[in-house]
């Protein structure tokens, strides 16, 4: 599990798993349900006072911390949460019961949950992505002229500057962070029915879902898209894209720590248990370990998109530990990219002792710096 306490830390999983875990699950599906009554209450189809006990109801709930378990076990018998979840809610509710889960389906309440996950998630990883292209964007304006060697199908090439190098790396975290918070804005509500015909809040169907998404910051649907998962599908590549945007510096960064390279190093790298010796780009070796769960979980949301019918059987519960784990091994590799480029310490005399392996005299770097600098001006 991502959010394991042991290993989260080292994979730097720990601060995006943290808005993932059970806790997080219940207050999201309650904040769904206390959005649902709320906005059915604007068009008298609930009274407004018994939508605001079923809101005191669901903070009771989401104050005691024996719910997540007892959720986790009554959710085995339906399939989902959600349908203990309207249960206990209910209860809580007393006379107010009749306010809970108004015209929604187990799916909406789901769907909608794992909607504010994503956009509670979303600002941690984000924001170590951003700091990552920063650590890296600032390497480039450094070394804008130090001049190394560049490397092609593992042999040395022709020489350029390690500006350019750390300015590919801030260009490619710019441009997932930039598609990724893209995806996120666009995530809707999802408020459909038994059957996403919005049948039982007829005629103000579609004025409900709108009232539901404005009330929990989310983007309007348009129209139900309980097997239409194109947004989940979208949402994986771009969470893809971004776990592969921060492996390739930390790759770069592993190889060119290499004892025989040298040219650059951490700030606090790790020691080995039996080699006193070892100086191990620790921060850029963990955000690979975390970037490269990504592909797989990737694999298994897009796999998961031909959701049958009107509701899917298997699909759609795919998605939910799938897309959390997602969020959190790129979170993960983003945070430790960010502490891997925001201490590295560049090397220019080892730069210059392999340079002068293949180059002779003064290292032609063509246009490299300027290249930097239409980088840096393009943030």
């Amino acid at each position: 599990m991502t959010n394991a306490g042991l290993l989260a830390p080292l994979s730097g999983a720990d601060a995006v798993a943290a808005h993932l875990d059970d806790a997080a699950w219940v207050r999201a599906l309650l904040d769904v349900e206390v959005a649902l009554s709320r906005a059915a209450a604007r068009y008298a189809l609930v009274p407004p006072d018994d939508a605001e006990e079923v809101a005191a109801a669901a903070d009771r709930l989401a104050a005691d911390p024996d719910v997540p378990d007892e959720l986790a076990v009554a959710a085995v018998e339906g399939g989902n949460p959600v349908i203990p979840l309207a249960r206990l809610l209910r209860k809580e509710a007393g006379g107010a019961s009749g306010a809970v889960h108004p015209g929604a389906t187990s799916q909406d309440v789901m769907d909608t949950a794992l909607v504010l996950l994503v956009r509670r998630a979303a600002p941690t990883l984000l924001a170590d992505l951003g700091a990552a292209a920063d650590a890296a964007a600032a390497l480039a304006a450094a070394h804008r002229d130090t001049p190394t060697i560049a490397r092609t199908l593992g042999q040395q090439a022709l020489p350029t500057t390690f500006g350019l190098v750390a300015a590919g790396w801030a260009a490619g975290l710019d441009a997932a962070a930039r598609e990724l918070t893209a995806r996120v804005d666009a995530l809707p509500v999802q408020f459909g029915g038994a059957a996403g015909t919005l049948a039982a809040s007829h005629p103000h169907g579609p004025a409900v879902a709108d009232a539901v998404a404005d009330l929990l910051g989310l983007a309007p649907q348009g129209v139900p898209w309980h097997t239409e998962r194109t947004r989940i599908g979208a949402l994986a590549g771009a969470l893809g894209v971004a776990a592969g945007a921060c492996a390739k510096p930390a790759t770069d960064v592993v190889l060119l720590s290499q004892t025989e390279v040298g040219e650059v190093s951490e700030a606090a790298p790790g020691d080995s248990s039996s080699m006193p010796h070892k100086r191990n780009p620790i921060a850029a070796i963990t955000a690979r370990a975390s970037a490269r769960r990504a592909p797989g979980l990737v694999a298994t949301l897009l796999a998961a998109t031909d959701h049958e019918h009107q509701r899917a059987a298997g699909a759609w519960h795919a998605e939910w530990p799938t897309l959390t784990d997602l969020l959190a091994v790129t979170g993960g590799a983003a945070a430790r990219l960010r502490t891997s480029l925001a201490g590295l310490r560049v090397h220019p005399e080892a730069m210059r002792r392999n340079l002068a392996l293949t180059t002779e005299g003064e290292p032609d770097t063509g246009h490299a710096a300027e290249l930097v600098d239409r980088v840096l001006e393009a943030r």
